[in-house]
Parts: structure tokens; C-alpha cells; sequence
């Protein structure tokens, strides 16, 4: 696995060489760092330690665009509700994409207002291609969804408020 400040310090080598890619291996783990054109969209993504779906797909590369690492950390700043130690957080379990439904077209798994059980699936985390369905693991009501759908997400970052029962 690569340590963030690994990642950090591989980027900051090929931004300052003529390099466009690197892609480099670490004890099972795949690192790919290109520079990004101007009129592409920028995409991060890091790896991950842990994920709650089988893994067969260790040749799939993980992309970090050099100008993005230190800029692509969301925050959860603003949200007065954060503040109420009554509410329990549902956080990330891992870095990825999150999804608020299975599919485009199809409704979200939860909303505000909605009750959740401790195995109700909340959400979906994409990491290396992986769907990882997210669970409540406690019963209470959606108070507030901290991302937005399509956000990328660290690990440990709130994704839900839950008012317990």
C-alpha cells in the first residue's frame, strides 16, 4: 500500500519533471499519476486498505491527477447541525465515489426524513470499481445527507446525520 504522503511526494516529482505518467507497483498495490490535459475533467482517486466486496481486480489503476491531491479533500464545514452530539454520523468506510442510488435513473436509497434500520443500505461507494453498498448500522431517522451525489469521499468523512430511536 502506498502512504499518503507517498503519493504526495511521487506527485509532486512528476509535476515538476517533463514526465506525463507514472505508474508504479508497491506490494500488490497500483499507483498511476498523470497529468491531466486542460480541457479534461480532473478525477482522484487513491487506494484503499479495506473494502466489503471481494477483490478481483487488482490490475485496475488508481489515477491522481497532480494539480488535485491537496484540493480534492471535502469538507463538511458549515453544517449546523454537525454540532448536535445527539446525531450520530454514517461515515465513509473508504475513499470513492459516493452514490445516493444503484443506478442513474433510480431512486435514492434514503433521504431526510427517512427511517433506517441498522441493515438498511444508504448509499454506494465506488472504489476501484467496485460497488460497496453502505449500511446505517443504527436505527433512527436520516436528519441530513452531508455529499452530494457523485462527490468523491475520504475515509472516515460523514456522509449522513442520524437522529437515533
Amino acid at each position: 500500500m502506498f502512504k499518503l504522503s507517498e503519493i504526495k511526494e511521487l506527485i509532486k516529482l512528476v509535476d515538476q519533471s517533463s514526465l506525463q505518467e507514472l505508474e508504479i507497483e508497491n506490494e500488490g498495490a497500483r499507483l498511476a499519476i498523470r497529468k491531466p490535459n486542460k480541457s479534461e475533467p480532473v478525477y482522484v482517486s487513491a487506494p484503499i486498505q479495506h473494502t466489503y466486496a471481494p477483490i478481483g481486480q487488482a490490475s485496475v489503476a488508481n489515477t491522481a491527477p497532480v494539480a488535485a491531491l491537496e484540493a480534492s479533500v471535502p469538507t463538511t464545514a458549515g453544517h449546523a447541525k454537525q454540532e448536535d452530539s445527539s446525531l450520530h454520523k454514517i461515515v465513509s468506510p473508504m475513499v470513492g465515489t459516493f452514490y445516493e442510488s444503484a443506478s442513474p435513473g433510480s431512486a435514492p436509497f434514503t433521504s431526510v426524513g427517512s427511517k433506517v434500520g441498522d441493515k438498511s443500505v444508504v448509499c454506494i461507494i465506488e472504489a476501484m470499481k467496485l460497488m460497496n453498498e453502505i449500511e446505517a448500522e443504527i436505527k433512527g431517522e436520516i436528519v441530513e445527507i452531508l455529499v452530494e451525489n457523485g462527490q468523491l469521499v475520504e475515509y472516515g468523512q460523514p456522509l449522513f446525520l442520524v437522529k437515533p430511536e
